[in-house]
């Protein structure tokens, strides 16, 4: 049983997040390769959920080969911003009932025609069949998943967009989705996305913030609500941590894998899934008393140099280091 089966018997049909990767194989003539779908009969690039512990690359490179039977030597992520899945746009309901919100990463391969030939999907029902489609001429598709997949691929070769399926308005944004889900999952680990952003002062220092619960410092973030972008998240947690506001978010970093699980001090274990962005054009006064926080939540802020950042054990996590480090360039010890 995957990870969404598994949350589903806790969650029922309600929104979750489904991480997942969405891959793109086109063929020496730029052909698209599309299956049809076991549980709707439409069509869509092959690509699944991620699961815990688990990288995007390697999820795309299983579910590749799950799915169609095939390797792809080639076989990357698509850069950032054009590599990134989220949005309301990208609610699914499946015919099962069970809701979710797509989001994740979309990797990009090249494979010769010929190779469909020696195709061979498992077993699970999943495909159909696969099938070589110019991008002037697609069939029915499934998911606005799969159509914003195509139309990215049609906008390069100068093709109008496709028409996005109809999708209900996001629930508002609570702030209570990673805390509810929690709850009813209980301890196991959680794919959890969220967003952080790197700011840095006219004299290039970095603001870290130190959480009063755990001591530790961060960059200002949290995580994402159902319907949620990354970057919408990135603005509403910068906001509410420090009070200030950026003029544009541009995203440098995804990360996800074993090398960002955390445990924290009651047990519980979630796998972060989240984007680091770059803020410019910075306004607002630093405050750690927004009102949206709770109160005590941020113990500290710091504007720090290269030079003058925390010691080894006092990141929060390998997702800060990382974050910390693509900031400044430089190694950060463990």
């Amino acid at each position: 049983m995957g990870y969404l089966s598994e949350l589903r018997a806790v969650w029922g049909h309600a929104p979750l997040f489904a991480v997942g990767i969405g891959v793109m194989i086109l063929d020496e003539r730029g052909r698209i390769l599309l299956q049809q779908r076991g549980d709707d009969g439409l069509w869509g690039t092959p690509g699944g959920a991620v699961e815990p512990g688990e990288d995007f690359l390697t999820a795309a490179r299983r579910e590749l080969l799950e799915e169609t039977g095939l390797v792809c030597p080639n076989l990357h992520l698509l850069d950032l911003p054009e590599g990134l899945v989220d949005g309301p746009e990208l609610y699914h309901c499946y015919p099962n009932g069970h809701q979710v919100y797509m989001v994740g990463m979309r990797a990009q391969g090249t494979l010769p025609a010929a190779a469909l030939d020696n195709a061979a999907p498992d077993d699970s029902g999943e495909t159909l069949a696969l099938a070589w489609f110019d991008l002037d001429n697609l069939p029915p598709t499934s998911a606005n998943a799969n159509i914003v997949k195509m139309n990215l691929l049609r906008a390069r070769v100068g093709l109008p967009p496709l028409p996005l399926l109809p999708t209900p308005a996001p629930p508002p944004v609570t702030g209570n989705f990673a805390r509810a889900l929690r709850a009813a999952a209980g301890k196991r680990p959680l794919l959890l996305p969220g967003a952080s952003v790197q700011v840095l002062d006219e004299s290039g220092r970095l603001l870290l913030l130190r959480h009063a619960r755990t001591g530790l410092w961060a960059l200002p973030g949290g995580g994402m609500e159902p319907g949620e972008r990354f970057e919408a998240c990135a603005a509403r947690e910068l906001r509410e941590e420090t009070g200030l506001t950026a003029e544009r978010l541009i995203p440098v970093q995804m990360q996800a894998g074993a090398e960002f699980r955390v445990q924290d001090a009651a047990g519980n274990i979630t796998d972060g899934v989240g984007v680091v962005f770059r803020a410019e054009g910075i306004s607002g006064s630093l405050s750690l008393s927004d009102l949206h926080l709770p109160a005590g939540e941020i113990a500290e802020a710091r504007w720090v140099g290269p030079d003058e950042l925390p010691g080894g054990g006092e990141w929060a996590g390998a997702y800060v280091r990382e974050g910390v480090r693509g900031a400044f360039g430089k190694a950060l010890s463990t």
